[in-house]
């Protein structure tokens, strides 16, 4: 199965020294049959994006956590087997919670297919949106717009063996 797990830069590079993802539990995302039903869609690079996407919400929150950290969304995908996900039933009732899994245990860096990071054009709307969160948390428009702004920023693909230019 293939699962989304949202990072930080500072993550990223904790996660590459150790050559692990961990430990866990781990949060990450994937086409869960809640996020399929929600799409309403077949496609399963549709559903991937969006599981991907779900990442990247949760990659801003861990910024919104960390004002220390590079503000750069970052997301890597990794290939574990199935029987290592859990989902929660429940989190299906939950729009917040769409696509959202556990696992269990640490997930080694070599299972990676990919990383996703925001290009450098997109660090100060994504350092706007993890500053406005708690406030568009809270119902104010004005910082909801500052947060969809950085949704409006695509991530960007890289493999792998890229992963020690990204965080040098």
């Amino acid at each position: 199965m293939r699962v989304y797990v949202p990072l930080t830069i500072s993550g990223l590079a904790t996660a590459h020294g150790a050559g692990e993802l961990g430990p866990g539990p781990l949060t990450a995302y994937a086409v869960t049959p809640g996020l399929r039903e929600w799409y309403v869609s077949d496609d399963i690079e549709e559903l991937e994006y969006a599981a991907l996407s779900r990442a990247a919400a949760a990659s801003l929150r861990l910024l919104a956590g960390a004002p220390g950290t590079a503000r750069r969304r970052v997301v890597i995908a990794v290939d574990v087997p199935d029987n290592t996900v859990s989902a929660d039933p429940d989190s299906a009732l939950d729009a917040g919670s769409l696509g959202e899994v556990r696992i269990a245990s640490p997930v080694a860096l070599a299972k990676a297919a990919a990383v996703h990071v925001d290009a450098e054009d997109a660090v100060a709307d994504v350092a706007a949106a993890a500053d406005a969160l708690g406030a568009a948390d809270h119902g104010d428009d004005d910082a909801q717009f500052t947060v969809d702004g950085a949704e409006d920023h695509e991530l960007l693909w890289f493999g792998v063996q890229e992963i020690p230019n990204l965080i040098a």
